[in-house]
């Protein structure tokens, strides 16, 4: 490990004034204290916002939710509130990492933390991500698990949360702070694509930190749910996945929210299958349907064009989950 400063900041002043002189935020550290293990992330200083005041789950007056960053993942998970309104947020945040990674991760951090891609983590390996315009080892190497929409000439790897693939669905914003001041993000934006600068990940500026998610209020009575297939029922990242939130009134599909995981650089949304879905009654043959869009744009590499049939078969499944049939 490369030699650095730490400071523990008591105020979201002092976090500013650190991050604004180039000090890397960090609160659990499940993620960056790793990458520094491996030399990936070369920090010279990090800057501890434990100790800041952004640990409330609230109701908005709209009658949506707000997360502060430092909520753990398994306060969130727990919280009645996310359980009442949105089930679909405690269960991606249950389907996530171990329960001793769960209590010290925080939202924050959870929605920043970078791809698991094997070729990113090992720093003899050619990857635009960690070293732009060294190439993508992935492409020609052995992808299985690598992303089959949003990918790029220069990236294909995959966003690992389970987390953001609900935000995504939900249309959630972040709430940023920084040098000059406040503003907001919609969660659409906040992740990036890879294109052609691989290696920025995030629409956020110098010296942000990440003070808030929140979700806005949605028509109810409203059903979601969540579903994650992997190689293994615990402890891993998903091959697909996927989040989907129903309004269904007077037997008639309102509105519908879904995206997908595992299977894209940034979580995926399927507006495709959200309009397919709008305006019809839910049914087997309906959801058959809708899926069959889910994979729209998919650019398969060499080992991992099973995902593309996967991820219509689990949004398939989810959508009959959470909407039933009549």
């Amino acid at each position: 490990m490369y030699p650095f400063t730490y400071t523990k900041a008591t105020n979201t002043r002092e976090a500013l004034n650190a991050g604004r002189s180039g000090g890397r935020y960090i609160a659990g550290g499940t993620t960056l204290v790793d990458l520094m293990r491996e030399t990936v992330e070369r920090p010279g200083s990090l800057v501890d916002i434990s100790a800041l005041p952004l640990r409330e789950v609230t109701v908005t007056k709209n009658g949506g939710l707000r997360i502060g960053a430092l909520v753990s993942m398994t306060e969130a998970a727990a919280h009645t509130a996310v359980r009442a309104a949105y089930p679909v947020i405690s269960q991606a945040l249950e389907l996530s990492a171990s329960a001793q990674l769960r209590n010290m991760a925080t939202i924050g951090g959870n929605i920043m933390q970078r791809t698991r891609c094997t070729y990113f983590r090992d720093v003899t390996a050619d990857c635009n991500k960690r070293e732009p315009g060294s190439g993508c080892a992935a492409r020609n190497g052995y992808n299985r698990s690598h992303a089959i929409l949003g990918t790029s000439d220069q990236c294909v790897a995959t966003h690992p949360s389970d987390l953001a693939v609900v935000l995504a669905a939900l249309e959630a914003t972040i709430h940023l702070l920084g040098p000059d001041g406040a503003r907001t993000v919609s969660f659409a934006d906040f992740l990036l694509k890879p294109g052609s600068t691989p290696n920025r990940e995030h629409a956020i500026r110098p010296g942000e930190l990440i003070t808030a998610v929140e979700i806005p209020a949605h028509p109810r009575p409203l059903k979601s749910g969540y579903l994650k297939v992997r190689d293994r029922q615990s402890y891993e990242f998903a091959l697909t996945s996927a989040a989907v939130a129903l309004h269904i009134r007077g037997g008639f599909i309102r509105e519908a929210k879904v995206a997908a995981g595992g299977v894209g650089t940034v979580p995926w949304k399927l507006p495709a299958v959200e309009r397919h879905l709008i305006g019809r009654r839910p049914s087997d043959r309906l959801w058959a349907e809708a899926a069959e869009h889910a994979a729209d744009g998919a650019h398969p590499l060499t080992h991992n064009g099973f995902k593309a049939e996967l991820l219509k078969r689990t949004v398939e499944r989810q959508l009959s989950a959470v909407g039933g049939t009549k």
